[in-house]
């Protein structure tokens, strides 16, 4: 909308829209204005802190344990585990709504009929899938921390709803089952839309890294006098973050974005060539890259360094096309 002209010759603010149009604008981001409401529960900020309290320090000790990094995914899996277990429960009680749909139904006395053979199968692995979702919780930071925490209170109201009706269907209470049942599914589904605005609009637990190859050609980016031995440093080149690192007169470079959760790897802490992230405790080799420990599950590309002219020089992993001398390609 263009800006209103007052009597004076000037502009006065535009009006906010108004009308269909702007009805059309809240309707098309309601997700936004419910990720923002469930951000300010205060409950919902209580119940975070209290639960970090006890679950941070226990995840910090325990960091280390090859139980707790492979409940992440880890560098064994390449990804986070949770999500592909969190996909059985779904699909198990799913699998009992079809099968009350469809009205099969041998046991009208009581008893486990093949719907709630179905159920329980989600309960078992639901435990599973909210372990591992847990463990995941445990390295996320701020509004993500609090979705995730929202979307695992909606799995647990999930799972009790399907505790109920599996015992609702053992007890011959066939009707109250296939509700309770329904109901459960629903929950499910708007937790898992959480699920998937954690990963899909804030990139929680994915590659933080995948794609960057640059610069493209060689950029000095400190003169060598100035980078001590034996301390992490970051620096830029193209807009790229780097992290350079001198030992025994041997120059190593990272990106210096950690893969897990863009925490800056150069205010970490190196022993023994191994760089350590200061947000969530993972760890790379700075010589190749690789994931010495989790919760991080992809390795650090390695950026290429020389020394010109008494300046160090980075270059990433992707060279420059070449181009003819007519200055065509």
């Amino acid at each position: 909308m263009a800006a209103e002209t007052d009597k004076a010759g000037g502009s006065a603010p535009a009006r906010p829209a108004t009308g269909p149009a702007s009805a059309l604008a809240r309707v098309e981001n309601w997700h936004h204005d419910v990720v923002e409401l469930v951000d300010g529960w205060g409950w919902i900020r209580t119940l975070n802190d209290q639960l970090t309290a006890i679950l941070g320090p226990w995840r910090e000790k325990y960091q280390a344990n090859p139980v707790i990094e492979l409940m992440h995914g880890g560098r064994w899996l390449g990804h986070p585990l949770h999500p592909a277990l969190s996909d059985l429960p779904i699909g198990f009680w799913a699998g009992s709504a079809l099968l009350d749909l469809a009205d099969r139904d041998p046991a009208p006395d009581g008893g486990l009929d093949l719907a709630g053979l179905f159920t329980a199968a989600g309960l078992v692995t639901a435990a599973a899938a909210a372990g591992t979702g847990i463990v995941d919780w445990t390295v996320s930071d701020d509004q993500d921390r609090r979705l995730g925490l929202f979307h695992g209170v909606l799995n647990t109201a999930a799972v009790g709803l399907q505790g109920l009706s599996l015992t609702a269907r053992l007890a011959g209470h066939r009707g109250t089952a296939r509700g309770l049942g329904a109901a459960g599914l629903a929950v499910t589904g708007a937790a898992a839309y959480l699920g998937g605005h954690l990963v899909f609009a804030k990139a929680v637990m994915v590659n933080r890294v995948a794609g960057a190859d640059g610069p493209r050609r060689w950029v000095r980016v400190l003169e060598e006098a100035e980078l001590p031995d034996d301390t992490p440093t970051g620096v830029q080149a193209d807009g790229r973050q780097i992290l350079l690192y001198r030992h025994d007169g041997t120059l190593y470079a990272l990106d210096n974005v950690c893969s897990h959760a863009a925490g800056l790897l150069s205010r970490g802490q190196v022993e023994g060539l191994t760089v350590t992230c200061p947000l969530h405790g993972s760890q790379y080799c700075l010589a190749d890259g690789s994931v010495r420990r989790g919760p991080s599950h992809q390795p650090q590309p390695v950026i290429r360094t020389r020394v010109r002219n008494g300046g160090i020089e980075v270059r990433g992993n992707q060279p420059a096309p070449r181009r003819r001398a007519n200055g065509r390609k």
